[in-house]
């Protein structure tokens, strides 16, 4: 086992200072005939099925389209009612050897529901044969495995062993032996999708050359900045490249009085894990958009980086215009900002990222290392981005990370330390490991670095800077799963709905008075939420069904916690309708809408006594389904609802 050089904590997290699922709810399932199809045969003694083997006939689109084989097949969930409820969508995994398609659906499918997608398939004219992708046993007790990884595990060595921050947080062994609570599950991700088509714009130091770094994209960037003794170049001027030269500070004449440090070769780390790192090369490490387009573009030097030249970026890095500058003809659908300042956010950051959002760009921040309220620190306090605060790998925050109101999400940045605590022994799991330049000043070239990082080709570094990247290469597999299946682009704040909404909870929860968004970004989830088709046809919210005068007991949720329940008013029904909560402890809001969800900002009907004793009272009831949410003022538990009617 190899033991890699880990890069000085001071260092790693004080670059970016350089600048200056809810409550359970069961979904209406559609309803199928007995499972009396002479397909279920070859269904065998499986219970749950999401791949499929496709065969097209010769001649048709799904033949050689892989975006149309995937969206042939979501048709027939649609036609099969698999759309409905707990809606199933489609997405093209690969073509086999032998010309089929494997399919994989967005959820596993009972045998009924199996059943019933394989008629409709083999109903199509197109389709020559269909199948189900089996999954295979070994015999009981014949041989003792570790569990079997059920997503595409590539073959990069370090993979498994030091990137902890990539895999699910399912409490699987580490490499200093604690449980994984903090990664962001991303190789599930990779069954869907791995970026491709998309921009990823990194501004940063820029990139360097090495083995195991993708940068085809980096004579496509820009040196934006503006002032030579930043950049190191002997010209003010922007030139063509995103090239990091160095930003060392030890012996650069004139930086006496700024931070002492080596070069950092920080954006080549950041890019690394954005999307740049090779992926599946036999060699090194992963990124997590690993077929995304990686674009640096250089706003820090050596000192730093001006907030003019960085406004400058993200605008062009958008596609926008920016006087004396040639268009950009890579624009990026994610920017990456892993740096920042103290200070409010400006009138110029502001606009910078309202144009960048208006061309359709998403903004990823890091929200900042100083272990404050991110309110005091841009471009993290900018409207307009996606904040990100870092969490280790038990999930709990980074001692350094800023948190607040401000932080959108969290992601894997390295805790440094055991336990994620503030103090003690650095261990290896402390750290996010990417690909660096093993040179202290100017780039050593890429011939002279060993790919197996023998002379210090990979580099631990912790701090929001580290966790930004994930995200962004998250979005890229949101946009770049959207593209493969023929939908939209998602809008920014569309991503960040998405993102939020299927982050993974803290297993160590922060303080109250340090919050750090809900949860650690779930790459495999947000993917599968962003190509969920939209609702066209019965799109009722996914609701608990509740009896009438028949009890829910023993209900429980976390403070901001929402769940959904549904009882349905026949009609000829009297009234009163009443729908009580009782006992328990904690503290909940009932809301109530009659053929909608309700929310807090729209209820129809509402009550927020102090306690669990609520009553909504409706004296003349109509037909039809009213949705009672139980939102978590505070956290409650052992809480009774009940609704009755004539």
């Amino acid at each position: 086992m190899k033991k890699r050089n880990i890069l000085p904590c001071t260092l790693a997290i004080a670059v970016i200072a350089a600048i200056g699922a809810t409550g359970a709810t069961a979904g209406k399932k559609a309803k199928f005939a007995a499972d009396t199809s002479t397909l279920s045969a070859s269904l065998g003694d499986q219970q749950l099925f999401h791949r499929f083997v496709v065969e097209y006939r010769d001649g048709t689109r799904e033949k050689t389209d892989r975006s149309a084989a995937a969206a042939n097949v979501t048709r027939a969930l649609s036609r099969s009612g698999l759309a409905k409820g707990r809606a199933a969508s489609a997405t093209h995994l690969r073509k086999l050897a032998t010309g089929q398609h494997l399919i994989k659906v967005s959820r596993s499918l009972d045998r009924v529901e199996a059943d019933a997608l394989l008629r409709s398939l083999k109903a199509d004219r197109n389709v020559v044969s269909v199948r189900p992708d089996r999954l295979r046993q070994i015999a009981r007790d014949a041989v003792r495995a570790p569990r079997v990884q059920p997503a595409y595990i590539p073959n990069d060595p370090d993979f498994l062993e030091y990137q902890w921050h990539m895999l699910a947080p399912d409490g699987t062994e580490t490499f200093d032996g604690g449980p994984n609570r903090g990664g962001a599950n991303v190789p599930e991700a990779w069954d869907l999708a791995d970026g491709n088509g998309v921009t990823i714009a990194v501004l940063d130091t820029g990139i360097t050359a090495h083995p195991d770094v993708d940068t085809s994209m980096a004579d496509a960037g820009y040196d934006f900045i503006t002032d030579a003794f930043v950049s190191g170049r002997d010209t003010d001027d922007r030139v063509p490249g995103g090239w990091d030269l160095g930003d060392w500070t030890i012996g650069y004449p004139g930086a006496e009085t700024c931070q002492q440090r080596y070069s950092s070769w920080h954006g080549t780390h950041v890019a690394g894990t954005a999307g740049a790192q090779a992926t599946d090369n036999g060699v090194g490490m992963t990124g997590v958009a690993y077929n995304a387009n990686v674009l640096p573009i250089r706003v820090l030097g050596h000192c730093g980086g001006y907030d003019t030249d960085i406004s400058d970026a993200i605008v062009w890095a958008a596609g926008g215009e920016v006087e004396g500058m040639p268009m950009n003809e890579n624009p990026a659908h994610v920017i990456n900002l892993s740096l920042g300042g103290a200070g409010e956010c400006t009138a110029y950051e502001a606009d910078a990222i309202a144009q960048a959002n208006a061309l359709g760009a998403v903004v990823v921040v890091a929200a900042g290392n100083q272990g404050a309220n991110t309110s005091g620190y841009s471009p993290g306090n900018c409207p307009g981005v996606v904040t990100v605060a870092s969490n280790g790998v038990t999930s709990r925050r980074a001692y350094y990370s800023n948190y607040g109101d401000g932080i959108e999400i969290s992601a894997p940045g390295g805790g440094v330390y055991a336990n994620d605590g503030s103090g003690g022994t650095q261990i290896y799991d402390g750290f996010i490991w990417q690909a660096v330049n093993p040179s202290d000043t100017t780039p050593m070239p890429a011939d002279e670095i060993s790919p197996d990082g023998s002379n210090g080709g990979y580099g631990g570094s912790a701090g929001t800077s580290q966790a930004a990247p994930h995200v962004a290469g998250v979005v890229a597999l949101m946009q770049g799963a959207r593209l493969d299946a023929g939908m939209p682009l998602l809008t920014p704040a569309e991503v960040l709905d998405i993102l939020q909404d299927t982050a993974t909870p803290f297993t160590v929860a922060p303080s109250a008075s340090q919050p750090i968004g809900p949860g650690i970004v779930n790459a495999a989830a947000a993917v599968a939420k962003a190509i969920e088709p939209p609702c066209e046809v019965d799109c009722e919210p996914d609701a608990t069904p509740i009896v009438n005068r028949v009890p829910m007991s023993g209900l429980s949720g976390t403070a901001g916690s929402e769940t959904l329940y549904s009882l349905e008013v026949p009609a000829g029904a009297s009234g009163p309708l009443s729908i009580t909560t009782t006992g328990g402890s904690g503290n909940v809001t009932l809301l109530v809408s009659l053929d909608e969800e309700p929310t807090e900002e729209d209820a129809q009907y509402r009550s927020a006594r102090p306690g669990n004793n609520e009553t909504v009272r409706i004296n003349a009831p109509q037909a039809g389904v009213y949705y009672i949410k139980l939102v978590g003022t505070r956290a409650y538990s052992n809480v009774r609802l009940v609704a009755r009617h004539n």
